[in-house]
């Protein structure tokens, strides 16, 4: 428990203290915001900053920090000093320029800040990426969220895409995400998203009660077991790449870059995009240490560890029979509270690339049916294939932690302009690019490759990524 007890500590002193010190090398001020100054109905709105600030919570914490933190947990307490530490000067980091690059350039997406940063071979790279990890994040979050729904609440077991409830299941998600990609975002987003913030803050905290009520079996960490998974995989690549969401996470800056265009002040920034980072990150600790819990005391199948089931089997130990369909509803609010954004960040990219206004309906279905055609081939092709979950998985998480590195990079670039400190944000980019390119060579989706000779590999390109960044400043 100490261990624990630690980490949020970690957590509480770093938002204090860190994001104060990121905030003040960015130096926010007066001037209008893209949500007043380009005001046009559809994207740019201002909203309050508290509805903000829970609305970039749902948008950010997908499945991610439920996921992540029930697979996390399985290398040990570290995850418990990791996951903080790693929200503090990383995750929290990166959410936070993003959101803040993105308001200085007028509310531009991701795909646009490369551009201006690292240039445009860089941006037609990574608009190929962006694309297709929304693309994946969006088809695995309709039936991620359809699957929990039908078994929780219609004790339905049979997942096939030939099951007509659960056929209709998917379509009615897959029907609202396009709604929510096509309205104004003060319409349903905006209205919606801070309820459903709360509930979900409520689902975590029954779950944080349920500690303290019924007691909850934590180990602390030892440097002796520091790593005490049980397939014997390693913590360098696999946790940095397995906990993404309460630690770092490139889909972030996609949603931070929609928030951008609905902050009415840029003096709101630390508190949506930094604070709500590490909110996503205390919601991944408890998580963690709820399954930390139940692995302990053998209530979990070998063959479900590490999966959403899970999350019922934390919700019937820790939170009363009558509660526990708020945990439920809270985790199932989730993908597709960040599904919807998906899409709807993909919009705004592909507008933004094609330079085609948003203001029509016209112009947004243009681009909205033939990203919808393409989620639904995928998830026909996903439900027909067996193991396809897993493998598309494993690529968006790598694609999701690889978009993490040129956001770092534009802050880093930013930063030297201004003659400021860019130390902050150029080690998270370089250490990332370590783990992604380590993991993407040992890893079978990649190359295979020893993991020893994976890491030389990986060392050299983030050498010659450094070499990149000094040109580039």
């Amino acid at each position: 428990m100490q261990t624990f007890i630690l980490g949020i500590l970690i957590l509480l002193i770093g938002y204090i203290f860190y994001s104060r010190y990121i905030n003040n090398l960015f130096s926010p001020d007066d001037r209008d915001t893209p949500a007043t100054k380009n005001r046009d109905g559809v994207d740019f709105v201002p909203i309050s900053k508290n509805k903000n600030a829970l609305i970039h919570l749902l948008n950010i914490a997908g499945m991610g920090p439920i996921i992540g933190a029930l697979q996390g947990i399985l290398f040990g307490p570290i995850a418990f000093i990791l996951i903080p530490l790693g929200c503090v000067f990383a995750g929290g980091v990166h959410d936070y320029f993003a959101g803040m690059l993105s308001m200085r350039n007028k509310g531009a997406q991701i795909t646009g800040l490369i551009h201006k940063y690292l240039g445009h071979t860089a941006f037609r790279i990574f608009m190929v990426i962006v694309s297709i990890m929304l693309l994946l994040l969006a088809t695995v979050f309709v039936y991620t969220s359809g699957d929990i729904f039908v078994e929780r609440f219609l004790g339905i077991k049979d997942f096939a895409i030939s099951n007509p409830i659960v056929l209709c299941t998917y379509l009615v998600i897959l029907s609202y995400f396009i709604i929510a990609t096509l309205f104004p975002i003060d319409k349903i987003i905006g209205k919606f998203y801070p309820i459903l913030g709360l509930m979900l803050i409520l689902g975590t905290g029954l779950v944080l009660a349920g500690f303290f009520i019924k007691g909850v079996n934590l180990q602390n960490f030892h440097i002796t077991k520091y790593n005490i998974h049980p397939n014997n995989l390693p913590i360098i690549p696999m946790f940095f790449m397995t906990v993404s969401c309460g630690l770092l996470s490139g889909f972030h800056s996609t949603q931070a870059t929609i928030i951008s265009r609905t902050v009415e002040s840029e003096f709101d920034g630390k508190r949506i995009f930094y604070g709500m980072m590490c909110l996503e990150s205390l919601i991944a600790m408890i998580w963690a240490a709820a399954a930390m819990d139940v692995y302990s005391l053998n209530l979990v199948p070998q063959n479900i560890i590490g999966t959403a089931n899970v999350v019922n089997i934390i919700a019937n130990k820790f939170v009363p029979f009558n509660l526990a369909f708020i945990v439920t509803l809270a985790v199932i609010i989730l993908p597709i509270t960040s599904g919807d954004t998906a899409l709807r960040a993909l919009r705004i990219t592909v507008a933004d690339a094609l330079n085609l206004e948003q203001k029509k309906i016209i112009n947004r279905l243009i681009i909205v049916i033939p990203i919808v055609l393409s989620v639904l081939s995928i998830l026909i092709w996903a439900k027909l294939n067996a193991g396809s979950f897993g493998l598309i998985w494993r690529y968006f998480t790598f694609f999701n932690q690889l978009i993490a590195i040129p956001t770092l990079l534009c802050a880093t670039i930013y930063l030297a302009k201004e003659k400021k400190n860019y130390i902050p944000t150029i080690i998270p980019a370089l250490f990332y690019v370590f783990i992604t390119m380590a993991f993407i060579f040992s890893e079978q989706i990649g190359f295979g490759l020893p993991l020893i000779y994976a890491e030389i590999i990986a060392i050299v390109i983030t050498i010659f990524a450094l070499i990149y960044v000094y040109k580039k400043l």
